[in-house]
C-alpha cells in the first residue's frame, strides 16, 4: 500500500501546485483611464506617441484613433495590458470609415495592430489606474493608506469574470 499512498500525495502535491498557479494567472487586472499608443508614419519615418484618454479621439495622419477600455495589471503581476480601440480613416472626399476595431495587447504588438498602407498603430501601455490603491498595493499584505487614512481593505473590490 505504501506505493499506492506516496502516488495519491504526489497528485495531491500536483493538484496544490497547478491551482496555485491557476489562481495566480486570474490575477485582477486594473482599470485605467488613458492608453498609450505608438503611431508610425511610413512616408516620413515619424513615430509619435498618443496619450488618449478612453472614449476621446486623437487624430494621427488620416486616422482617428479612439480607445474604449484599457486593462493593465498590478506591478506584482506578470504584465498583460490590453485595450480596446476603435480607428478610422478620413478618406479623401471626407468620409470617415472604421478600418480597425479590435482588442489590441502591448505585450504582443503585431497581433492586433492596426497595419495601414501609410500608417501602423499599436499599445503600448495604459496610464492613470482609476483605482490607484490597488495598482499600488504591496504584495507582502502590508497596508497602504490612502490620502484620507482609509487602507486598501476599506476599499471594495471588484472580481473580474474572465
Amino acid at each position: 500500500m505504501a506505493p499506492r499512498s506516496l502516488f495519491s500525495k504526489t497528485v495531491m502535491v500536483c493538484a496544490a501546485i497547478i491551482c496555485g498557479t491557476i489562481s495566480s494567472a486570474h490575477a485582477e487586472r486594473l482599470e485605467n483611464k488613458v492608453a498609450v499608443f505608438s503611431a508610425l508614419d511610413k512616408v516620413t519615418a515619424t513615430i509619435k506617441t498618443l496619450t488618449v484618454p478612453l472614449n476621446e479621439t486623437r487624430d494621427f495622419g488620416a486616422l482617428k484613433v479612439t480607445p474604449r477600455v484599457c486593462y493593465s495589471r498590478p506591478p506584482t503581476e506578470q504584465p498583460k495590458t490590453t485595450s480596446f480601440v476603435e480607428v478610422q480613416e478620413v478618406q479623401l472626399d471626407g468620409q470617415e470609415k472604421k478600418i480597425f476595431s479590435g482588442w489590441m495587447f502591448a505585450e504582443s504588438p503585431g497581433l492586433n495592430a492596426v497595419e495601414h498602407p501609410v500608417f501602423d498603430v499599436w499599445l503600448t501601455g495604459c496610464e492613470e489606474p482609476k483605482n490607484p490603491v490597488a495598482a499600488a498595493a504591496p504584495a507582502d499584505g502590508a497596508t497602504s493608506e490612502t490620502p484620507d487614512g482609509a487602507t486598501a481593505e476599506d476599499l471594495p473590490r471588484r472580481r473580474v469574470r474572465r
